[in-house]
């Protein structure tokens, strides 16, 4: 029987949740498996990866072929490269202490990538909230600015200055049409 490391589809439309199996190669995408190893969820930034480490090591150790999305999460949690280490002590190439050592380099190396990932995210959410409120506030002081000025009564001094003015224009077409007359 060959066996298959992949994944199989949960959850909602457009809400895909995936459960990562180990399954005979030759049933169904969503049927019948041997074991669940773990679980991935797209939907959360960074995609959130729940693996049992130890079963899918003992898995992979024993030849079960991936898919190509399987081999990926399998890789991105460092299990593919524990697995690479542990084929380097048959080889004689590394000792055990040697390969704990580089494995948890890596996994710290990895645990602040995806540390840092996070903070830009939460700092750039925090940075686009503010930014929104400070154009939301600028827009409601402009809108207020307006209403203000319609609401505004016309002031009496700017009435009577313009009466002044058209009186003063109106008694010099008067006096220029008398002067007129005389001559």
């Amino acid at each position: 029987m060959a066996t298959r490391i992949r994944l199989q589809r949960h959850g909602k439309k457009s809400k895909a949740f995936f459960h990562l199996v180990v399954a005979d190669s030759r049933a169904k995408r969503d049927g019948k498996f041997i074991e669940k190893l773990g679980t991935y969820n797209p939907n959360t930034n960074p995609a959130t990866i729940e693996i049992n480490f130890d079963a899918t090591l003992k898995w992979v150790r024993t030849g079960a072929e991936m898919s190509d999305t399987a081999r990926a999460l399998l890789s991105y949690k460092g299990i593919l490269y524990k697995n690479h280490l542990i084929n380097g002590i048959k080889k004689g190439a590394l000792t055990e202490a040697d390969v704990e050592t580089k494995f948890a380099a890596w996994l710290a190396e990895k645990d602040s990538k995806i540390n840092a990932k996070k903070d830009g995210l939460s700092n750039n959410a925090v940075a686009a909230k503010a930014a929104a409120l400070k154009a939301e506030a600028e827009v409601n002081a402009a809108k207020a600015k307006a209403i203000e000025a319609k609401n505004t009564p016309v002031v009496e001094e700017e009435v009577a200055e313009e009466v002044a003015s058209e009186e003063t224009a109106s008694e010099e077409t008067t006096e220029e049409g008398t002067e007129e007359t005389q001559a």
